[in-house]
């Protein structure tokens, strides 16, 4: 299993959450609310985590081999699902990982 993360700032991560939830919803096994949102893909688990200003992602590939891909995957729908607002994607693989809320002032 492979573990990556990444801290978006966003003008409405809510709102990310729920149009990529929504999105997914009909294909894949999803839960979400205005702070968080769960989705089961067949690459993997995809966790999103609402801040102030902040999107955290982390994703947890079920093939390691499969977690380049699983990340570009979520970027661009992601991306997509942002409109007008252009996102960074600076991605950390590693087994740790950014934790969900972390390092919020």
């Amino acid at each position: 299993m492979s573990v990556s993360s990444v801290r978006i700032a966003t003008q409405d991560p809510s709102r990310l959450i729920r149009r990529l939830c929504k999105h997914w919803a009909h294909k894949y096994p999803v839960s979400f609310d205005e702070r968080q949102g769960e989705i089961q893909l067949a690459l993997g688990h995809c966790l999103l985590r609402a801040g102030d200003g902040l999107l955290d992602v982390r994703l947890q590939a079920s093939d390691a081999g499969q977690a380049p891909f699983f990340r570009q995957v979520v970027a661009e729908h992601l991306q997509r699902m942002a409109g007008g607002e252009t996102l960074d994607f600076a991605w950390r693989d590693d087994e740790a990982g950014i934790a969900p809320g972390e390092g919020k002032d």
